[in-house]
């Protein structure tokens, strides 16, 4: 069954930025590909490994890759008409107005909490008008009741808010992909709200 027509025309005039490909950005990738969105900005000079595996939107024969070249190519096999803009590079708060200045949303995929804040802030500088939704909090299982939308002003933040990794265990992926899932949605969520306020 195919998009409900209104929708679809919003997403695919739309450009959505990801900062970082792994356990949550690839998987946010793979969600605003299948929904339509017209244009993903996806950047990360990370490259896959075996670990990322349980979580990542990867394959085995991808391992050794740049993660947003293996991305582009996953997606790809999908079909459809989405433009990719993939970069191989650190985001840091120099290149972000280059590297995502027309995306009308930019979504956070990052793992390290200093990361995290260096984007928010980095963002809101440059563009205080424009959608930020970022996540903070993903370890351990279950516990869905616990995962919430916090909203300040244009910038949304989803997850519990206080789990931290323990040591060297990854993320599961039922509650990565849970949280990514929560951030796509409301991407596609906020362009629908935009375009009404448009329309």
């Amino acid at each position: 069954m195919a998009h409900d027509p209104a929708q679809l025309k919003a997403w695919q005039a739309a450009t959505i930025g990801i900062a970082g490909a792994g356990g949550l950005g690839s998987n946010i990738a793979n969600l605003l590909y299948r929904a339509g969105v017209g244009k993903l900005i996806i950047a990360d000079f990370d490259r896959i490994t075996p670990s990322n595996l349980n979580r990542q939107f990867y394959f085995q024969d991808q391992i050794g890759r740049l993660k947003v070249e293996a991305l582009k190519e996953n997606l790809e096999r999908i079909g459809g008409n989405i433009e990719l803009s993939i970069h191989p590079i650190r985001v840091e708060a120099l290149n972000l107005p280059e590297l995502f200045g027309e995306a009308e949303i930019l979504i956070e995929a990052f793992d390290r909490a200093e990361e995290k804040s260096m984007l928010l802030e980095a963002w809101t500088e440059a563009f205080p008008q424009k959608y930020y939704i970022g996540a903070s909090g993903l370890s351990g299982v279950g516990r869905n009741e616990s995962i919430h939308t916090e909203q300040f002003g244009n910038i949304y933040i989803i997850g519990d808010g206080c789990s931290e990794p323990i040591g060297n265990i990854s993320p599961i992926s039922a509650r990565v992909t849970l949280v990514a899932a929560m951030q796509a949605n409301l991407a596609l969520e906020l362009l629908l709200r935009k375009e009404d306020d448009n329309g």
